[in-house]
């Protein structure tokens, strides 16, 4: 683990140039982010020894690796996990990062002019190096039991949907939500076209998620502005947020994340917001959890109301 006070490693420009790496090897005539390029179901990557997804920033991180090493599973470790699964990380593999924040001991914290300890809680910033488990000896990989193989994951996404309470509308040729009527128009299911790594189904639920996610960030749910901080550019973080808001909406409902066709326009102003600022990325990623965790809660709700 490497702290981030270290003045020669700053984690956040590491984790940032690691998805502007993996962004750019899609740029030019194929437009797509790594969680786009697979093909299949994507999944959120997991820890191997909580087995539970990784959120935020670091699923963006993993899903990135992923793709710039051609890793096919999502289950990752640290080497001294690895090891307690009795496995072996193989030598020479190069470790990816994530990030996580832990409470500063009582002794780190800051103490006031009168000598008295200050109340806030303080959080430091850590990075920490794991592994894929295509890197590693001794693991082998259970077969994969994925929702869609039980539940089709089109009409399972319905039933999610649905249960947010959206007010949703079909007719026309663009995707938009509408803040004023707070209302979200699809265009009609028949335009969706089948591609390479998708349904049309697939198409049409990936791009309603998308703008579920804006949906979210109404000052009535969860209150999402980035006017002060990114000027010019708040307009093009909304849009990372919900790109990065319905992947993980389809990895967790078992969905192939398809691109918008307005994405090539988003792109390069993606692009020059992570450049130019290396926390960008995990202000848009935690915003996009948020935003992936209220929209389920909504769901969860309703269901158990249901009942």
């Amino acid at each position: 683990m490497t702290t981030l006070s270290h003045e020669r490693f700053d984690v956040y420009t590491a984790i940032t140039n690691q998805i502007i790496t993996a962004i750019e090897a899609g740029s030019g005539d194929n437009v797509q982010l790594p969680w786009h390029r697979n093909g299949g179901s994507i999944q959120r990557p997991t820890n191997i020894a909580s087995r539970k997804a990784y959120r935020g920033v670091n699923t963006v991180a993993l899903w990135a690796a992923a793709d710039a090493c051609g890793f096919e599973h999502g289950i990752w470790g640290t080497y001294r996990q690895w090891q307690e699964k009795g496995a072996q990380v193989r030598k020479g593999e190069k470790s990816s990062l994530i990030i996580f924040y832990r409470d500063l001991d009582p002794s780190e914290s800051a103490s006031s002019d009168n000598g008295d300890e200050q109340q806030s809680r303080f959080f430091v910033a850590r990075a920490s190096r794991v592994f894929n488990a295509a890197q590693v000896d001794g693991f082998e990989i259970e077969p994969s039991e994925p929702a869609v193989d039980r539940i089709d994951p089109c009409e399972r996404a319905e039933q999610f949907i649905q249960a947010t309470g959206a007010t949703i509308t079909t007719g026309g040729t663009r995707a938009f939500y509408n803040t004023v009527s707070d209302s979200i128009t699809m265009p009609d299911r028949h335009r969706f076209v089948g591609t390479a790594t998708s349904s049309a189904s697939e198409g049409w639920y990936s791009t309603l998620l998308h703008e579920l996610t804006h949906w979210s960030g109404a000052s009535s749910r969860c209150d999402r502005t980035f006017g002060k901080r990114f000027g010019d550019n708040a307009y093009a973080m909304e849009e990372m947020v919900a790109e990065l808001g319905a992947a993980f909406l389809c990895g967790d409902l078992g969905i192939t994340a398809e691109p918008r066709a307005d994405h090539a326009e988003y792109i390069g102003h993606w692009l020059r917001i992570l450049k130019a600022d290396s926390k960008a990325i995990f202000t848009a990623a935690s915003a996009a959890n948020k935003a992936a965790e209220f929209l389920t809660r909504l769901a969860e709700t309703e269901h158990r109301e249901a009942a």
